[in-house]
């Protein structure tokens, strides 16, 4: 069974910047597409970041210029750094992963069978 487990979450000021961190455990790492998702209090959980299996990345439009994904397939380990960090950036992280490595739709979740159980991130002004 694969397991995602996401780390990094925190309180931060705005203006300041968070690694967050995913950690994947009984599977090959390297064969699956990853995302970062996030879901704020009262809304819709929405797509954040999406990198291949090939590390090509995209982003959604309120993140782009100030979040970066990546990945490290040695460590088994997918990451997001976070700068700039605005309070509307406040919400619960999760972490997903696509074996099947799915060329569109990046910001489906239904892409994603394997998720996290999410970290925490708050930004106060």
């Amino acid at each position: 069974q694969v397991r995602l487990i996401e780390s990094g979450g925190g309180l931060v000021q705005a203006g300041d910047s968070l690694r967050l961190s995913c950690a994947l455990y009984n599977g090959d790492f390297a064969r699956f597409a990853m995302a970062w998702f996030r879901q704020a209090p009262g809304k819709e959980r929405e797509f954040v970041a999406h990198i291949s299996w090939t590390s090509t990345a995209t982003y959604a439009d309120s993140v782009k210029g100030r979040f970066t994904i990546s990945r490290d397939n040695l460590k088994n380990t997918m990451y997001l750094q976070m700068n700039s960090l605005k309070p509307e950036d406040t919400a619960i992280y999760y972490c997903a992963a696509d074996p099947l490595r799915r060329d569109s739709r990046h910001d489906s979740q239904n892409n994603y069978p394997h998720w996290g159980r999410g970290t925490q991130v708050t930004a106060f002004s």
